[in-house]
């Protein structure tokens, strides 16, 4: 499948790329219950086939966030989801990414009960910005869903693909109309619907290092501070 190709790819270059220095996926965690609550909170869902965590591209935006906002202790929860690359199995992809978006919204649903005056933001790269868009229109009630400042989702793939695998078009809310970016790099076949091939390859692979990770952290930081 072609969306498994690209994702695979995407895995490989980050891997070897210039984010392998830093600390990836598996370094982040849930912010404890014990600990007190944080300012503002990231909940973010991995990309396909990426280990548990919140990914390369998750981390990127946490860090240039946090860069944004000195002195601001911001948490990260990475959705907890199998981000599986089945997606010629109609009858499992759709419900791993139900899934996601489930651990998310109960994720959502606590740090509005436990700690009301966190600012929340949902996120997601690639499967996982669907994950984070599902969420959006979720059943939710509408005062716990003010809670969250921003959602910020890269390279989403486009309802013809999700469709193809048996998942619906990954529409966010009204309720988010404008507190949010959905973003797509120029070329990504995955969230713009243009002909796979090895350039679309890398331009859903890199947006760590394409500019839209540091200016979306920039913009969801004016809805944090």
């Amino acid at each position: 499948m072609r969306f498994r190709r690209l994702r695979r790819l995407t895995v490989g270059l980050g891997a070897a790329g210039a984010l392998a220095a830093s600390t990836l996926a598996t370094g982040v965690s849930p912010v404890a219950s014990a600990q007190p609550c944080p300012d503002a909170e990231v909940i973010f869902a991995r990309g396909t086939d990426e280990p548990p965590g919140v990914g390369m591209t998750g981390q990127a935006f946490v860090d240039a966030l946090r860069g944004h906002l000195p002195g601001k202790n911001i948490g990260v929860y990475p959705v907890n989801y199998p981000a599986t690359g089945d997606f010629g199995n109609p009858a499992v992809f759709p419900s791993t990414m139900f899934a996601g978006a489930a651990d998310a919204g109960a994720r959502v649903r606590s740090m509005a009960a436990n700690c009301p005056n966190t600012k929340l933001l949902l996120g997601g790269f690639s499967q996982g910005a669907a994950v984070a868009a599902y969420v959006t229109t979720s059943d939710i009630p509408a005062d716990v869903h003010d809670h969250v400042a921003g959602v910020v989702l890269f390279g989403k793939p486009t309802a013809a693909l999700l469709n193809g695998f048996g998942a619906p078009a990954a529409n966010i809310s009204p309720l988010y109309n404008g507190k949010s970016l959905d973003l797509c790099a120029p070329g990504d076949s995955i969230c713009d619907g243009s002909p796979g091939s090895l350039l679309a390859s890398l331009a859903h692979a890199l947006y760590p290092l394409n500019g839209l990770v540091g200016s979306a952290a920039a913009s969801a930081a004016g809805r944090l501070a």
